[in-house]
């Protein structure tokens, strides 16, 4: 996002009001993958909507705000699955059970989206940041260091870790159904 002219820039209103119409779809899709949960994820996007609003002032390069809102995302996704850590360690619940899927199409889409959810559930937190990043916001490896903190190596080593623990995952899925 690019300031109207040299003198003027983008108010925060203004620019958020920009950034909420253009990405908060893909912003809550990237957190259901790290959430699990719809709810949770527009809960977290708004929230980091509002902190950036609150922060607008301070941005020192409004150009980046879109990555400064992915970090936020995946940081509030990271510190929401450590609260549900504990919470967990001190409440005995049961899961949710599983959908069972029905003869039609939908059930059955239905039923390979839960698989892949669960396979990319089953991966460890960094490669599954790497893999949703990667794959559904589309970001390049140096935006997704960016957006993680860590370095290019070490967005391949995750990819290529994540995408490999799924394929073995998802084959052994697929030959258990045969």
């Amino acid at each position: 996002m690019a300031p109207r002219s040299q003198n003027t820039s983008w108010s925060a209103d203004e620019a958020l009001e920009l950034l909420y119409a253009a990405h908060w779809r893909r912003l809550v899709r990237l957190a259901v993958l790290l959430v699990h949960d719809v709810g949770t994820a527009e809960e977290i996007v708004q929230e980091c909507f509002v902190a950036v609003h609150g922060r607008w002032s301070r941005l020192h390069d409004p150009d980046k705000a879109l990555a400064y809102l992915r970090q936020s995302v995946v940081n509030r996704s990271r510190s929401h699955l450590r609260h549900l850590a504990v919470v967990r360690r001190h409440v005995d619940r049961e899961p949710p059970p599983e959908p069972v899927a029905g003869p039609d199409h939908a059930a059955s889409d239905h039923a390979r989206r839960a698989t892949v959810l669960a396979a990319l559930r089953a991966l460890p937190r960094r490669q599954r940041e790497v893999l949703a990043l990667r794959y559904y916001a589309d970001l390049s490896e140096a935006e997704i260091a960016e957006t993680l903190g860590i370095s290019r190596g070490a967005v391949k080593s995750h990819a290529s870790r994540g995408a490999a623990a799924l394929r073995a995952h998802l084959s052994g899925v697929l030959e258990e159904t045969r």
